[in-house]
């Protein structure tokens, strides 16, 4: 029995320290075929070293560029998971944002966080990738802040993309606000306990002006489904089978998603595309779940039927999917996502 019991201590020993040494390896998996693209790579971006995982099953595929959302909400230890199906179609581009992720490092300055500094990071990384795939253009994605995110880039440098894809567009803060706090209501009076009432009364009425105040909002829609899609434990499970990231990443992705838009809080709360866009000359895709209330769903219909987009636009409502259709339903994320090559400008 003893020596069963070292045996056993033994071989957990090295289960552990196994663990540890391929964590302290990133990588990301090999792709079969001989035109294959499966890469790990930092690059410099506003003289910040960021990471970028790039992936497709061939590399002659138009690339494209994915803004993930957050702030500091970074993609890259899901990707595969989840939306591994689209490296068939493109050359997928999964970037951790400066402040997220692997691009969180030690002694990061939350004051290099601005709405200009993040619209000339993808400048530089999307001329980075033109040239280095030698394409003229490329497929730009982008997820709630992400998408807010895409629409200034697309308003900006309409010449560098064949269309965006914007997925969970933030349009209006206030109409949103105004608009999931009723829907919260509703929902805490139907199916909320007495603490839920509570709770809820004490965040008050929008606008929420404070960042605190604004997160606890979110948080509470969450919990009733108005956001996520998939259960925060699963998404954790997943990520940490990631082997893009290493043990010391995992802390870095918790501190840029804790941070989140809090630096940028004023700059960036009172959004309003529809004075601040009206316009934009590059074919638009927008994507929204039925039952988004982080940025919702009738809204952005709304600014898609306000929008003057001459290059062309499409809205695409996905059914049974709240603020992260691409984790709820990956299939159809796919499906709606490839409708972009029919719009004028696309290939």
């Amino acid at each position: 029995m003893r020596t069963l019991r070292w045996i056993s201590g033994g071989l957990g020993l090295l289960v552990l320290v196994f663990a540890l040494w391929a964590g302290a390896w990133p990588r990301t998996p090999a792709i079969d075929g001989p035109d294959a693209i499966a890469e790990l790579t930092p690059v410099e971006l506003g003289g910040l070293e960021q990471w970028l995982v790039i992936r497709g099953h061939d590399r002659s595929n138009p690339v494209l560029l994915w803004l993930h959302g957050g702030p500091g909400a970074a993609q890259m230890p899901v990707h595969r998971a989840f939306n591994r199906d689209l490296e068939e179609d493109f050359v997928v581009v999964q970037w951790d944002q400066r402040g997220a992720g692997k691009s969180n490092h030690r002694g990061f300055s939350e004051e290099t966080m601005s709405l200009d500094s993040f619209v000339a990071d993808v400048d530089e990384l999307t001329r980075y990738l033109t040239d280095r795939f030698e394409q003229e253009q490329i497929y730009l994605l982008g997820h709630s802040w992400g998408a807010l995110l895409g629409m200034h880039v697309a308003d900006r440098h309409p010449e560098l993309y064949h269309a965006f894809i914007s997925v969970a567009q933030p349009v209006n803060a206030r109409q949103a606000d105004s608009l999931s706090h009723a829907w919260l209501k509703a929902q805490v009076a139907e199916t909320g306990s007495s603490e839920a009432v509570r709770e809820f009364e004490a965040l008050g009425d929008p606008p929420f002006e404070e960042h605190a105040r604004y997160v606890a909002f979110a948080q509470m829609k969450d919990r009733f489904g108005g956001s996520t899609d998939v259960p925060m434990w699963r998404l954790m499970m997943r990520a940490l089978r990631a082997t893009e990231y290493s043990w010391l990443d995992y802390p870095r992705w918790l501190r840029g998603a804790n941070r989140g838009s809090g630096p940028m809080w004023e700059e960036t709360s009172q959004h309003d595309l529809f004075t601040q866009i009206p316009r934009v000359d590059v074919p638009v895709l927008f994507i929204a779940g039925e039952n988004d209330y982080n940025t919702p769903t009738e809204i952005i219909e709304e600014y898609f039927h306000a929008l003057d987009a001459p290059r062309g636009k499409d809205f695409i409502q996905m059914e049974g999917v709240a603020h992260t259709p691409f984790l709820g339903d990956p299939e159809g994320f796919r499906e709606a996502v490839l409708r972009v090559k029919e719009l004028e400008g696309g290939r």
